[in-house]
């Protein structure tokens, strides 16, 4: 595993290994989305990554597209993600906090009644999401309008200077997974005519603005954003997937981003592919491979150049030392998916560290 766990420099920061902990939605902030005392030992436990992104967190109030997702928008919650934050460097690590607006994924009975907004008035039909009242089906949201654009890319913005404030080591924009920058990305979920859709260029517009915004405030060296060209999730489709991401690898070179962060594959198997090669030929970046990875592929990977490091979703939440393991090339804990959402501790922070005698 030599290659797993060779240094890495990422933008201003130095990895001292490239097992990645990807963010993971888990649903145990509290009701008001504030980051709680359990969350904390969770990261805690998983310090030994060569860097933690932490979950998705709203940038904005208003826009919860899960039950008990956390925030950044509140004194509170920046208060509790600054006790993160200080464990977690505290214990030796370093971690990226994901910002997100939900978009099309939020719904009325998790944000008083407001309904959704996203590029075009389509709603997710492939599956239901999550609320107080048990799962429901997603409604159609409302479009929006470009007047609008502005006031979330300083939402983006916001979020990004309360979590320099909450001791973040960087930002990772979320532009992934049927949210509302991949939905303005893809031509699936955005049908508009004017400067915010049609072309690759006028579709990425939104995210490429929330990257500047967001660049501005921690420099571009501390900014890493998510993709997922293939993933038909939340209902996303595109008709020119490799070609929107060889316009948009090559776009991105001109940030001078951390890395460039990219979910591989279709978490509903729908939608196949190769869709890192041609970002890899494109992007002069630093290159995070998601979604399935063995300890074994990601090594001969990273080995081969094919990327710079991988991002452990399932089996890093299963195993708070999943470096230690893979290193001693020890058994793995078996995850619990019954748990992924719940609130407490069961499935969460109660996984057992390997015992080597």
């Amino acid at each position: 595993m030599t290659s797993l766990f060779a240094p890495l420099q990422l933008g201003a920061l130095t990895l001292p290994n490239r097992v990645l902990l990807a963010p993971l939605t888990r649903c145990r902030a509290n009701a008001e989305h504030t980051p709680t005392a359990l969350m904390t030992e969770y990261y805690v436990q998983r310090a030994s990554a060569g860097l933690i992104i932490a979950e998705a967190t709203m940038a904005i109030e208003g826009h919860s597209a899960f039950w008990m997702e956390p925030g950044i928008y509140s004194t509170d919650q920046i208060a509790g993600w600054k006790q993160i934050t200080d464990a977690v460097h505290a214990s030796g690590g370093r971690i990226f906090l994901q910002i997100w607006h939900g978009g099309r994924a939020c719904h009325p009975l998790l944000n008083g009644g407001a309904q959704p907004v996203a590029p075009s008035p389509i709603a997710i039909t492939n599956n239901d999401v999550r609320t107080p009242e048990g799962k429901k089906p997603y409604v159609i949201p409302r479009e929006l309008r470009d007047d609008e654009l502005p006031g979330i890319i300083a939402g983006f913005k916001k979020a990004a200077e309360n979590a320099q404030v909450a001791g973040f080591d960087g930002i990772e924009i979320h532009g992934a997974n049927g949210y509302l920058l991949d939905e303005f990305l893809r031509d699936g979920a955005n049908k508009r005519t004017g400067s915010y859709g049609g072309s690759f260029e006028n579709r990425a517009r939104l995210m490429l603005e929330v990257l500047e915004a967001v660049g501005s405030v921690w420099g571009s060296e501390r900014v890493g954003l998510r993709i997922s060209p293939l993933n038909s999730y939340n209902s996303m489709t595109d008709s020119d997937p490799i070609g929107l991401s060889i316009w948009l690898a090559s776009r991105l070179n001109e940030l001078n981003l951390a890395y460039l962060h990219v979910v591989r594959g279709d978490l509903l198997q729908q939608q196949n592919g190769d869709i890192l090669t041609p970002i890899r030929q494109h992007y002069q970046g630093i290159l995070i491979g998601n979604m399935r990875y063995t300890p074994d592929e990601a090594n001969q990977a990273i080995a081969e150049n094919k990327i710079d490091a991988v991002a452990f979703g399932v089996s890093f939440l299963a195993n708070p030392d999943l470096p230690a393991r893979i290193q001693a090339n020890a058994p793995l804990n078996l995850p619990k998916p019954a748990t992924f959402y719940t609130q407490g501790s069961k499935g969460y922070t109660d996984y057992p560290k390997w015992n080597p005698s």
